[in-house]
């Protein structure tokens, strides 16, 4: 337990010290891709968020979703590609391989679907590659070009809030 606070004193350290290597992209283009970086601490609707993007017009098959949780069954099973702070070294680098690959996507938009600050889900969130970056408005606002002021719960009005703002600036 103790140990776990001196890892996220290191992560937060990294965080900070990298604050100004965020880069602000200008939206240009249509989105074609989507990352979800999800808290499932919290939320436990990802599968309905992935359907109300997709009644938006994103393919299902252009959606990849990582979802984070406080503590990992070890017998359970999850759909989604599920991460905790085991996941995550003293260094701030990642040991799962679809955490790698998932930073370094370079998705037209990614969505850190969080509201609390977690120190491994905003470095997540920082070390993506992603071209154009929404969360939460109680979320840092370094990590994120757009921040929605709304509910964890009211994911429906968050993407309808997100896509009418997309669509303003076309």
């Amino acid at each position: 337990m103790f140990l776990n606070y001196i890892k996220e004193f290191f992560v937060k350290k990294t965080l900070n010290k990298n604050l100004h290597k965020v880069k602000n992209e200008v939206f240009t283009s249509k989105i074609q891709t989507v990352g979800l970086l999800i808290d499932e601490s919290d939320f436990r609707h990802s599968e309905k968020l992935k359907e109300v993007l997709v009644l938006n017009g994103i393919h299902p098959e252009n959606i990849s979703i990582v979802a984070y949780r406080d503590k990992l069954k070890k017998k359970k099973e999850y759909r989604l590609p599920t991460f905790s702070k085991k996941q995550l070294s003293w260094r701030g680098q990642f040991s799962e391989v679809f955490l790698n690959e998932f930073i370094e996507t370079e998705f037209d938009l990614l969505i850190s679907y969080y509201d609390i600050e977690k120190p491994i889900l905003m470095l997540m969130t920082q070390k993506s590659k992603a071209k154009f970056k929404v969360g939460f408005a109680s979320v840092d606002k370094h990590f994120n070009r757009w921040m929605i002021n709304t509910s964890l719960e009211n994911y429906k009005l968050f993407i309808s809030e997100l896509f009418r703002y997309l669509k303003n600036i076309k």
